[in-house]
């Protein structure tokens, strides 16, 4: 029975971020500034105010197997396919929220990061 709750345990994922973002809904901006950090712009416009935010990680991205041709190990040469070692990517997410009375009404984000 273990094993299985295990199992089923390392199958679960968490919250989309769909559902983490939508529980700032309703709240104010401290609540978001101090979730999220000082946004990165501000904009105003037509009684909104527009909160941009952008995080940045880095990713390994491991390149397919490449052909190098002859290794020499200790019987000898050898042939084959060697993995090429990873490639580190910059990935990154920009969240916007709009507020209107202070309070957050929508959000919206883009990027590879976002996730």
């Amino acid at each position: 029975m273990l094993p299985a709750l295990l199992l089923l345990a390392a199958c679960a994922q968490g919250p989309t971020l769909d559902q983490r973002l939508s529980t700032f809904v309703g709240r104010g901006e401290a609540d978001l500034v101090a979730a999220l950090g000082v946004p990165v712009r501000v904009h105003e416009a037509e009684g909104r105010r527009f909160l941009q935010f952008e995080q940045r990680r880095a990713v390994a991205v491991a390149p397919p197997p490449t052909f190098y041709g002859p290794a020499f190990g200790p019987w000898g040469p050898r042939y084959g396919y060697w993995p090429a070692p990873p490639a580190i990517v910059q990935v990154g997410c920009e969240l916007t929220f709009t507020l209107r009375d202070a309070r957050v009404e929508t959000f919206s984000y883009r990027g590879q990061g976002c996730g």
